[in-house]
């Protein structure tokens, strides 16, 4: 079984559970497409649409990293940073759409754990063409 397997399954349930929530939205707000003019259902909508934006680029990473053969305890690290990032983002979008403690701490986890898996894979790269000659 592969690490990265563990994080796409718990960013799944995430996502899931993000377009329930969009879903509830829009049949409270009685709103087939679009936000409706509903500031809820909009907020929801972003929520949603931001998780999509960042996690599959970060579960790529992730999983190259395995596919790499990078020690399973950083996989370990950067995936559980990923999912509490994303969790923080989308409680602190969700409570409001103003700057919010969950809402920056949330994208700073995702952004620099995306960042430092980037650079990692770029090292990994050259260490590799290093000792490939």
């Amino acid at each position: 079984m592969h690490i990265t397997g563990i994080y796409v399954a718990l960013a799944t349930l995430l996502v899931l559970i993000l377009a329930a929530r969009v879903s509830t939205g829009r049949g409270t707000a009685k709103v087939g497409i679009g936000d409706g003019g509903d500031h809820e259902l909009l907020k929801r909508i972003r929520v949603h649409a931001n998780a999509l934006e960042n996690l599959p680029l970060a579960l790529l990473l992730l999983l190259m990293l395995e596919l790499d053969q990078t020690r399973p305890l950083w996989l370990h690290i950067f995936g559980c940073v990923l999912i509490v990032g994303r969790i923080l983002h989308a409680v602190g979008l969700s409570r409001t759409s103003k700057e919010s403690m969950g809402r920056m701490l949330g994208m700073a986890l995702t952004w620099g754990v995306m960042l430092v898996m980037a650079l990692l894979l770029i090292w990994q790269w050259f260490a590799w063409s290093a000792t490939a000659h």
